[in-house]
């Protein structure tokens, strides 16, 4: 049985019940976002001894990264016609099918190595990217315009991926250390656990997050505001979109994808500029060029664990209001500053011990982490209050007159297509560091 949508009823999101648990989902969507492609990072050392000639860190990563970008570039670029509710779904379907198949492939070939397995595990990696862009720029967009509460737990839900899947892979290292055939065993199982966290996303997003009564409260908001994104989430949750529409044309009124991407350059370059420099060292060069000492296998799953667990903890640091950077000019001087750690890993590789690198690591991860919620929860705030005269029927109206209605319009749809916007300049970042990264090891005899 379905209710027909009537803003009328809209009350304040304070009053509402759920936003506690939808925080709590938004996390855990987060997880479930990047623990498949963390999993592919945090198992490196299996696949270095698998392909110890086929740089798995890098290629893998290389092989991703298109298919994210190319993807997500489509879905930017058609974002006001895409069914959200749909679009992450089959991101989240597919990145289950996908790390469970790894798996198969693992059992299939009894843990050999060979071209052909190689090529078979490209392919699922691939299949992680076009997930990844399905669901990242989905839920961000979606998340945007709602609590900002919300797009920060998503985002430090996908820390947490990172956090979880090393201190997994580093239990599963140490429990089957000194067995036959340890190091594939807890691979097996760390893979057959992430598949199964990919399994419950499925199931928190379709059939526990849209039927929040705060989620319900945006939602049916952003659909008075013209959305047409959030139509199949509102009839999940029982709540029947007809607008009542007099005058006018059909066309969604909204600022252009160029006008936004112009108005917020510098939000873009942020997150590029942020990503550009983290993939250009992480993984690959903590995986081949910082040298052998004391720890052995363990150091770069050490490295790897350290990154991502001081991600993680600076994604909460902007939750204290008196450090979380605002400033536009202060968010893109922070960005360029970062470039001084490429050097800095150089001569640290070069002359240092595993100390000050564990260190740079660290600080990588918290600059990455702290950085990437400051921007993404500071921009879609410009579009809180946007106004447009228009002979709207029903929708939220303001102010009213003989010759038009003022109605607080357009505010979701702009936030939905800023944060696909945001996501498409985060993945180019990503795909260009991952290039970059190769600079590393061209002219070293390793190419």
């Amino acid at each position: 049985m379905t209710t027909n949508l009537d803003t009328s009823e809209i009350t304040s999101p304070s009053m509402l019940e759920g936003k506690y648990k939808a925080i709590l989902v938004c996390g855990f969507l987060g997880l479930g976002s990047l623990i498949s492609w963390n999993s592919m990072l945090t198992i490196g050392d299996y696949y270095y001894d698998l392909f110890p000639n086929y740089h798995p860190a890098r290629v893998l990563t290389l092989v991703y990264q298109p298919f994210a970008l190319g993807t997500m570039m489509i879905l930017a670029y058609n974002e006001a016609k895409i069914d959200t509710r749909k679009r992450n779904l089959f991101g989240y379907i597919l990145f289950c099918l996908s790390t469970f198949g790894l798996l198969l492939i693992d059992l299939g070939s009894s843990g050999k190595g060979g071209i052909g397995n190689y090529i078979a595990i490209c392919l699922f990696v691939a299949a992680f990217g076009v997930a990844d862009a399905h669901v990242q720029g989905g839920m961000v967009g979606d998340l945007s315009f709602m609590c900002p509460e919300f797009i920060q737990s998503f985002f430090v839900g996908l820390a947490a991926s990172g956090a979880l899947t090393s201190t997994m892979r580093l239990i599963t290292k140490a429990a089957f250390d000194k067995t036959n055939h340890g190091l594939r065993k807890g691979v097996m199982l760390f893979l057959a656990i992430s598949t199964f966290l990919e399994f419950l996303c499925i199931f928190l997003y379709a059939f526990v997050f849209a039927k929040l009564p705060i989620v319900k409260y945006y939602r049916k908001k952003a659909a008075s505001e013209g959305s047409k994104t959030v139509s199949a989430d509102l009839a999940a949750a029982g709540i029947d979109t007809v607008h009542n529409k007099t005058g006018g044309d059909d066309k969604e009124d909204r600022l252009s994808n160029k006008q936004l991407l112009l108005q917020n350059i510098d939000y873009a370059l942020d997150l590029y500029l942020i990503y550009v420099l983290t993939l250009s060292i992480f993984p690959g060069f903590l995986y081949e060029n910082t040298g052998s000492h004391h720890l052995g296998s363990w150091y770069a799953v050490v490295l790897v664990a350290m990154y991502m667990v001081w991600d993680l903890i600076a994604r909460y640091l902007p939750l204290i209001k008196s450090i979380k950077m605002e400033s536009r000019k202060g968010l893109l001087m922070a960005s360029l500053a970062r470039f001084l750690l490429i050097p800095a890993f150089y001569f640290t590789a070069k002359y240092g011990d595993q100390g000050w690198m564990i260190v740079l690591v660290s600080f990588l991860g918290l600059s990455n982490g702290y950085l990437t919620v400051c921007v993404l929860t500071t921009a879609p705030k410009g579009y809180k209050v946007s106004f447009v005269k228009r002979n709207y029927v029903g929708l939220l109206e303001v102010d009213h007159c003989l010759t038009c209605t003022r109605f607080l319009y357009f505010q979701a749809p702009e936030q939905n297509a800023l944060g696909n916007l945001l996501v498409l300049f985060l993945l180019g970042g990503i795909f260009s560091g991952v290039a970059l990264d190769w600079l590393w090891i061209i002219g070293n005899g390793k190419f």
